[in-house]
């Protein structure tokens, strides 16, 4: 599944030991930006990537959602397996200017519409 929104709050990593060996989980608040905004807590766990840079920016996450039963009570887990920032987002990188030459095009013994695979060099 996939969930699209902003995330605006991190919250504190959470590190134990478990039979399995050492564990490292931190969750985040995200934002969706609906009619009706609704705030998500996801998990990241064992440091899959890092969340930080993508504080305050629009993101598509992908997530799996569980739910296990203990003591007659039920407990449900959103954990991200992947995340992207939206195009258009702050912390995307910048396209290169258009006045930079694109290299591939008018070397020697190349035509108008044609580009080189190789290096000039």
């Amino acid at each position: 599944m996939e969930i699209e929104g902003k995330i605006i709050q991190l919250l504190p990593v959470q590190k134990g030991s478990s039979s399995r060996g050492e564990w490292q989980k931190q969750d985040f608040i995200l934002e969706t930006q609906d009619q009706y905004p609704k705030k998500v807590c996801i998990s990241v766990w064992n440091s899959k990537f890092e969340v930080e840079p993508y504080l305050n920016t629009s993101v598509k996450v992908s997530i799996n959602i569980e739910s296990r039963e203990y003591n007659e009570r039920w407990y449900t887990d959103v954990k991200a397996w992947k995340l992207e920032p939206l195009s258009g987002s702050a912390n995307e990188p910048e396209a290169a200017p258009s006045d930079y030459p694109d290299v591939n095009k008018n070397i020697q013994g190349a035509g108008e519409d044609e580009e080189l695979d190789d290096l000039p060099f």
